[in-house]
């Protein structure tokens, strides 16, 4: 079974943690003991990307720290091609659908197509989208941010997504966003499509995860927001105990 198989499997089971490490935020060994809390806590996997990476051996090293500690399927969350890693176990092969520039839409998975085969990382597709305020990843991603208010343009997107074959549906607001995805466009597009919905950007606290699970999402995504909660460990396990007893 494949880790995208095992992950949809488990879904329709209960609702599910994904933990996003950025390998510019911290060096390999803290993102390595950063690892170690995301595994006990009981997250689901481990996603390693961000928007103002450097270089591939940032990633390489990251994702090496992160085997070293856990045990959890690490995927690849990436920016463009020159950001990918033989090291992973898998890589959201996704499409940045409301960006304004093709490099994000499919230009660089045109170029990192053959580096994924031949590394012999699982391709996972994707369809994502950013909402306001949509922070460095809308920004870097030269997203025409869907307005919070437009939840059907959300469900035309994610709509596009399943018809096009993509296995999961990603839909985030921004890393340290000040407000996350609103809980109306949750419910609209998790009524309109069939395939896993994703949900991140400014979900820091229990009593927010639990609202976007109520209203849909299959998977939530924290990142380094959270990670600079002095009480880490504790949030997120209370994070991910909330949602799965849902």
């Amino acid at each position: 079974m494949t880790i995208a198989e095992k992950i949809i499997a488990l879904s329709q089971k209960k609702k599910l943690h994904f933990a996003l490490l950025d390998p510019d935020k911290q060096t390999p060994q803290v993102a390595g003991h950063i690892a170690q809390t995301i595994t006990a806590a009981g997250s689901s996997a481990i996603m390693v990307g961000g928007s103002t990476l450097l270089s591939q051996k940032q990633v390489d090293e990251t994702v090496q720290a992160i085997k070293k500690n856990s045990d959890l399927p690490v995927i690849l969350f990436p920016s463009g091609a020159k950001f990918l890693s033989k090291y992973a176990d898998a890589i959201f092969f996704m499409s940045l659908l409301n960006s304004n520039n093709l490099n994000y839409v499919i230009r660089e998975h045109v170029k990192g197509a053959r580096f994924v085969k031949y590394s012999r990382l699982e391709p996972i597709s994707m369809g994502y989208v950013i909402v306001e305020p949509g922070m460095t990843a809308g920004r870097v991603g030269e997203a025409d941010l869907i307005k919070r208010s437009e939840s059907q343009t959300a469900v035309g997107y994610a709509l596009a997504a399943e018809y096009l074959g993509m296995k999961f549906f990603y839909i985030e607001a921004g890393s340290g966003a000040p407000t996350p995805v609103p809980n109306k466009m949750i419910q609209a597009v998790k009524k309109n499509t069939s395939i896993p919905l994703i949900v991140g950007g400014g979900i820091r606290d229990p009593a927010t995860a639990k609202e976007k699970v109520q209203a849909g999402a299959d998977i939530i995504i924290t990142g380094t927001a959270i990670e600079k909660d002095k009480h880490f460990k504790t949030t997120l396990t209370d994070i991910i105990r909330v949602i799965e007893e849902l």
